[in-house]
């Protein structure tokens, strides 16, 4: 059996969303992860995310707030920071090969009659497509994409931004793209449509949608690009996430993503999402 890979959750206090993270991948994948979370002001761990745990038929032995420098005596494979704030104080930790920044809002001050449940089930599905994105078979790693088809491709504003938003979201679908970046969905489809030729996206169907993600054969170099460039300026997208988030989880985007009356023929394929 291969090692595991090791994983760490990052926040602000370690007391509610890093730790629901934790115990939910360990819940969904232990067998294949170890997991861990951190803050870099770490406080205590809050009740109310522990009874949303258990409620939810969740482990919660062994949870509790840690510091980074609690959980750094060995490197980790994947990095993924929880919000603006962690991604902006923890731009890189030494060792890791992949870092992913997410935004979830905090609980802790968050509307809504249930926020510790509603932020539960938000990591939730999006760690589940987290998993089933790295259980996909990574064939060709040493995939044909030059650095200059790769430079190339991200030296323009939208698909710039676009392949950020992706690498940080994970998937996403053109609606989504076209709330997040403010731009018109064909101009949002052609960017996409390139980035796909390229090798730096794939896309998968799902009934009337579809979703893009970083394609899993390219070069580990250029992760790490991209990696870094999120890394140094989580700031320069900041709005963009904000316009994406506001769209509500993943069940309520889809429920406003609508597809267009009519597509032309270039943007056809790409806008039947």
């Amino acid at each position: 059996m291969s090692q595991k890979q090791r994983v760490l959750f990052i926040c602000t206090a370690n007391s509610a969303r890093s730790l629901m993270a934790e115990a939910l991948m360990r819940d969904m994948a232990g067998d294949r992860y170890q997991v861990f979370s951190a803050g870099f002001e770490p406080s205590q761990a809050d009740l109310r995310a522990l009874r949303a745990l258990k409620g939810a038929g969740i482990s919660t032995e062994g949870l509790r707030s840690k510091s980074l420098g609690d959980v750094l005596d060995k490197p980790f494979d994947i990095v993924i920071t929880l919000c603006n704030k962690a991604t902006l104080e923890c731009q890189s930790v030494q060792g890791t090969r992949q870092t992913l920044a997410w935004d979830f809002e905090d609980p802790v001050t968050r509307a809504g009659l249930r926020p510790f449940e509603t932020t539960l089930n938000e990591l939730s599905e999006r760690l589940k497509m987290f998993l089933w994105i790295q259980g996909k078979p990574f064939r060709n790693r040493h995939h044909s994409l030059t650095p200059l088809a790769f430079y190339k491709n991200l030296a323009e504003d939208t698909r710039l931004r676009a392949l950020l938003l992706i690498h940080s979201q994970q998937e996403l679908c053109v609606c989504e793209l076209t709330e997040a970046l403010q731009e018109s969905q064909p101009k949002i489809s052609r960017h996409l449509a390139q980035l796909r030729k390229s090798g730096l996206l794939q896309d998968r169907r799902d009934s009337q949608w579809v979703f893009y993600s970083i394609n899993p054969n390219v070069p580990d170099w250029c992760l790490t690009v991209l990696d870094e460039t999120l890394a140094a300026n989580a700031g320069w997208i900041e709005e963009d996430t904000q316009r994406l988030n506001s769209m509500g989880d993943r069940p309520e985007r889809t429920a406003k993503c609508c597809a267009p009356a009519s597509a032309t023929p270039i943007d056809a394929k790409e806008t039947k999402h």
